[in-house]
């Protein structure tokens, strides 16, 4: 059992919700927490934007899988190939 000190506007909006729903205040704090528990969760689940496309990087373009990280090679080759023609 647990008891939960509320500010009088928010105990006045449960009063008036549980009076129009027909159930107790109770019932409307138990699934008000379930509610909050479950959205929790799902922020703690969020992957990051990384996450969600880490499979598809590099997929459908060059085929290069170093691409990304051996560009500064890759452009001084190209340089020096420049410079010596």
């Amino acid at each position: 059992m647990i008891s939960v000190r509320l500010e009088s506007e928010i105990e006045n909006q449960l009063r008036f919700f549980a009076e129009q729903k027909h159930i107790s205040k109770s019932q409307i704090i138990k699934e008000s927490l379930l509610l909050y528990f479950d959205m929790l969760k799902q922020e703690q689940q969020k992957k990051t934007p990384y996450e969600l496309g880490h499979d598809l990087f590099g997929k459908f373009s060059s085929g290069e899988s170093t691409r990304s990280s051996a560009y500064k090679q890759k452009l001084k080759d190209k340089i020096n190939a420049k410079n010596h023609h």
